[in-house]
């Protein structure tokens, strides 16, 4: 499994917050929803995306921005525009006064602003859940990055267009399916330029000895690996593996395959009804005491309370 995918497999969306903004100037909303990544798609007109700290992007038509929580910003036609609209958590929407707009900017299906003409239109894509294996994808994020249509042409604009307004049986799992195609394809083109400081497992899978190693522990967390063994398959000294596996990705191999299956554990726990005990066999351990014991030392929960809290 490529590893960006495998990441962004595990906590896919699911239920996504979606929405197709039209506005016309002057107009600025303020974003406090702490969601851990939002996706803007700009298909109509320019807007300034701008956190409370850090540079502002300046967007035009074909550029996406992506937005990494839980820091609040703001999206407006002008820097100098006052907000005229609050985002909080779970999607409410706000005066800046505090009353409630709840319903006040309705277009239609999934469509919110000032008139389904207008002359600024954005494709927003809210994740709003946080996964632990997107935890590790997003912490190698900048708050804030942008992709310009100079940089790449998104085969996706035209088809999300089209099913974010429509209301069928299924859509939102569609448009769930969609904004994942999204996100994908947009990091990979963010990792490929030099300044995105990508992480060192992923910088590490281009190493033909250590790329070996990380798809081996990625494909089949729940086998007993160990650093002889991985060696063995990569066709170096453990000595060898185990200073260069360190050098590219930042820990020792053992250390890297505990975080990925309590990263994956953490994830069933929170998306599946698999008793502790299951989960346990799927991601490596021998049994629900040594799953619980990993996962409360690197946590500082029990997996029970782990998925109570997710729940």
């Amino acid at each position: 499994m490529d590893a960006l995918a495998g990441l962004l497999e595990g906590p896919r969306a699911r239920g996504a917050f979606m929405i197709r903004a039209c506005f016309d100037p002057p107009w600025c909303v303020r974003i406090e929803d702490r969601a851990p990544l939002t996706v803007m798609l700009m298909v109509r007109g320019d807007a300034w995306v701008m956190p409370d700290e850090g540079e502002r992007l300046f967007l035009r038509a074909g550029d996406l921005a992506i937005a990494r929580g839980p820091d609040p910003y703001t999206c407006a036609d002008d820097p100098s525009t006052p907000p005229q609209a609050l985002i909080g958590p779970g999607a409410e929407c706000f005066y800046p006064d505090g009353r409630s707009l709840n319903g006040v900017m309705d277009l239609g299906v999934r469509t919110w602003g000032d008139r389904l003409d207008g002359s600024t239109v954005i494709l927003i894509g809210t994740y709003t859940m946080q996964g632990e294996i997107n935890g590790r994808l997003l912490d190698t994020l900048p708050p804030l990055l942008r992709l310009t249509s100079d940089e790449w042409a998104c085969p996706l604009t035209p088809l999300l267009t089209e099913e974010i307004v429509r209301d069928e049986p299924g859509q939102e799992v569609v448009l769930d399916r969609l904004l994942d195609l999204l996100v994908i394809a947009a990091l990979r083109v963010w990792f490929s330029r030099p300044e995105a400081e990508a992480p060192g497992w992923y910088q590490a899978l281009a190493d033909p000895v250590v790329g070996r190693v990380l798809r081996l522990l990625q494909d089949d967390p729940a086998h007993p690996w160990t650093v002889a063994s991985l060696a063995t398959k990569a066709g170096v000294s453990r000595a060898a593996l185990a200073r260069r596996f360190s050098e590219l990705v930042g820990e020792p191999p053992m250390t890297y395959l505990t975080g990925w299956r309590l990263a994956l554990a953490a994830d069933r726990l929170r998306d599946t009804d698999d008793t502790i005990g299951a989960i346990a066999r799927q991601v490596g351990y021998g049994s629900a005491f040594a799953l619980s014991s990993a996962f409360k030392r690197v946590y500082g929960v029990s997996p029970q309370e782990h998925r109570t809290r997710a729940a």
